[in-house]
């Protein structure tokens, strides 16, 4: 269960990256609260991820979940660049946390 947690804290940390954007720098209120909120559950869910999980594996998986996920996401809504050496890069971090996973 604490890996799907993780993942989850992980989902929700792209959402806050991409919340980032739509706040105009923090200028519209709605984006803003929704972005605050998606950080604090971010948060709170990977504090309860590391109940069970390595601190290290834990917090390095939460953060390649939302390197990744920011990725694909600026790809997909704000056309960002599909470079093959980007690409490539990206495989790289999900083989890491592949092996972080394995490993743990």
């Amino acid at each position: 269960m604490s890996w799907l947690i993780l993942l989850l804290a992980g989902l929700f940390e792209v959402g806050w990256a991409v919340g980032l954007k739509y706040t105009d720098g923090f200028t519209r209120p709605l984006p803003t609260v929704l972005t605050v909120a998606a950080m604090a559950t971010s948060l709170g869910l990977l504090g309860l991820a590391m109940k069970d999980l390595p601190l290290g594996t834990a917090y390095a998986i939460w953060t390649g979940v939302g390197a990744v996920g920011t990725v694909i996401a600026g790809i997909l809504l704000f056309g960002e660049s599909v470079a093959p050496l980007r690409i490539i890069s990206v495989g790289l971090i999900i083989a890491g946390l592949a092996g972080l996973k394995l490993s743990a």
